[in-house]
C-alpha cells in the first residue's frame, strides 16, 4: 500500500528559495496536480517572524542580524519569532487538512513525540503553546522544573490546504536562539536531540524516523485540496 503523500528531501535550501518552493508545490497540491507533500530540509542561519511576531522578541536590528550572516524574513504562519539553522530537521507538510488547524497541529506534535520516544526521550505538549517540550530538573532543589522545547510548530492554512510546519532540534546550535526570545516566551528554554543524547544524531536517520511517524498519523486524508478552479 503507498503511502498517502510524497516525501521530498531537498538537504540545506536557502530561506528564500525554499519559501517559493513551498508555494509552488502548495499550488499544485490545491489544483489536485500531486498528491500531498511532506518536505524535509535545513535551513541557513534564519529568523522568522510570524504574524504574532513582537518586535521586542528580536534582541538585535536587523543590521546586526544580517552582519552576523542571519537573515529575517516575516511570513504568514502563526506564531512568534522562530530560529532556523544547519543541524536543525524542518517540515514542510503541505497537506490538505480543511478547517481542522488545531487537530493537524495535534497531529504534528504526535508526529515529534513518537519520534522522541523513538530516542527514549519523554516529552510532551502544552495546551495554547504549540510545540513538543522536554521537562529538565532545576539546577537548585525546591526550585520548578524547567522547561525547554524541542521542536517548535507555526502553521498557516489556504484553500484547505496548510504550508510551513515544523522545526526539530536534532544538532542546532543551541547559541543561536540567544539571539531572540523564541516564540516570545521568555521563561522557557530550548533543547535539541543532540543535548538531551550526549552525541550528534544522525539527520538521516532522524529523517526516516520523522516518516515513519506521519506514515501512522497521516494513513490518509479526508480533506481532498480544493479544485483547480480555486486557485484565480
Amino acid at each position: 500500500m503507498s503511502a498517502a503523500f510524497e516525501v521530498e528531501p531537498l538537504g540545506l535550501v536557502p530561506y528564500a528559495e525554499a519559501w517559493e518552493y513551498q508555494k509552488k508545490v502548495h499550488a499544485e497540491v490545491v489544483a489536485g496536480l500531486r498528491k500531498p507533500t511532506l518536505l524535509l530540509l535545513e535551513h541557513p542561519r534564519t529568523i522568522t517572524l510570524g504574524r504574532a511576531a513582537k518586535p521586542e522578541n528580536l534582541l538585535l536590528s536587523e543590521a546586526q542580524y544580517r552582519a552576523q550572516g542571519i537573515e529575517l524574513f516575516s511570513i504568514e504562519r502563526g506564531g512568534d519569532v522562530t530560529y532556523h539553522g544547519p543541524g536543525q530537521l524542518v517540515g514542510y507538510p503541505i497537506f490538505p487538512v480543511g478547517r481542522q488547524v488545531r487537530g493537524f497541529l495535534r497531529q504534528l506534535e504526535a508526529v515529534i513525540m513518537a519520534v522522541a520516544k523513538s530516542y527514549g526521550i519523554e516529552t510532551y505538549a502544552t495546551p495554547g503553546y504549540a510545540g513538543v517540550w522536554v521537562r529538565r530538573a532545576a539546577p537548585v532543589a525546591g526550585w520548578p522544573d524547567l522547561e525547554e522545547k524541542l521542536c517548535a510548530f507555526g502553521v498557516a492554512v489556504k484553500q484547505d490546504v496548510a504550508l510551513h510546519g515544523f522545526a526539530l532540534n536534532v544538532n542546532t546550535n543551541l547559541d543561536d536562539f540567544n539571539l531572540i526570545v523564541p516564540c516570545g516566551l521568555k521563561d522557557k528554554g530550548v533543547t535539541s536531540l543532540q543535548k538531551i543524547l550526549g552525541r550528534m544524531v544522525s539527520m538521516d536517520e532522524v529523517m526516516e524516523r520523522v516518516v515513519q511517524a506521519f506514515e501512522q498519523q497521516f494513513p490518509s486524508f479526508n480533506h481532498p485540496p480544493l479544485p483547480s478552479k480555486e486557485l484565480a
